[in-house]
């Protein structure tokens, strides 16, 4: 029995030490096709997969470039890599122009000057949800288009870019995009003569809808005389701000929740170590403390 018991301690501690593999995906049965290095142009809609991680030393253009509308990007939880490109990358990760219906989910993308860039006034009803963001160096995710939705994203450690100087972003939305659930700790901008802004997030759109929801900003670092921003409202006159969760380090001049005018609403946030916890939202049911 001792023998026994021996053996079977001798075999779990061997497979305890075996090397992992790469995580596989769910399923690839609704793949259109595969993307299996990078840099790649997909002209073609449809669900296109990763199924294994892939990196690039370029240090300008774009990693994956979509040029067409109706395109989900699914990686699989495999990783999409441009730390090569270094502090000084113009590289963009994810990349789709004035295109519709753009899905971009489960991917771990790092190292990039943006980790994914959605911009155009006439895109919309794009999808950015389960990824993973870390060491971007400017902004890891913008989106513009009505119908958008960003939902349950982790973003790690942005910024540090010496490409564009003075700023930082968490998240960016233009233009009537949801953003619900998502987490950004740590963002840290290069200075610009010294100082640096730094956002969580930031939204903008001149009377355009939209949501801010159940969020949680951390970790905003604002050099020299720059502001941290938990979560800037940018002309985008008509948002709601419900649910989040702003933490502060006290930094002189710093803003929990700003708006540029009292249309937009804050309700129900729970704001915490900024110089001033709500400016010019509708504020009702916040609780700050600026301590």
């Amino acid at each position: 029995m001792r023998n026994h018991v021996l053996m079977m301690g001798t075999l779990l501690l061997a497979l305890l030490l075996l090397p992992r593999q790469a995580p596989a995906a769910e399923s690839y049965d609704n793949c259109t096709g595969f993307i299996d290095s990078i840099p790649a142009t997909i002209s073609t809609q449809g669900v296109w997969c990763l199924r294994k991680n892939l990196s690039t030393a370029i240090d300008a253009g774009y990693a994956i470039n979509i040029t067409t509308n109706n395109v989900t990007i699914d990686c699989n939880d495999f990783k999409i890599g441009g730390l090569g490109g270094g502090v000084g990358t113009n590289t963009y990760g994810v990349y789709a122009n004035d295109r519709s219906n753009t899905t971009v989910r489960r991917c771990n993308i790092r190292g990039f000057y943006y980790g994914v860039a959605l911009p155009g006034s006439s895109g919309s009803g794009h999808v950015v949800e389960y990824n993973r963001f870390d060491g971007n160096t400017y902004a890891a995710i913008y989106v513009q288009g009505d119908g958008s939705t960003l939902r349950n994203n982790e973003v790690r450690d942005t910024g540090g870019s010496t490409f564009t100087d003075g700023s930082a972003i968490g998240i960016l939305a233009y233009d009537g995009v949801d953003l619900i659930e998502n987490t950004v700790s740590g963002v840290s901008p290069t200075p610009y003569n010294g100082n640096g802004n730094a956002y969580g997030i930031l939204s903008r759109g001149y009377d355009a809808g939209g949501s801010v929801i159940g969020n949680r900003v951390r970790g905003l670092v604002s050099p020299g005389t720059g502001v941290a921003y938990g979560i800037y409202n940018d002309g985008a006159s008509r948002m709601i701000l419900r649910g989040n969760d702003v933490a502060g380090v006290g930094s002189p001049g710093s803003i929990g929740l700003y708006c540029e005018d009292n249309r937009a609403t804050a309700r129900d946030n729970v704001i915490s170590g900024f110089a001033t916890s709500v400016s010019n939202c509708l504020s009702d049911g916040d609780t700050t403390n600026t301590n």
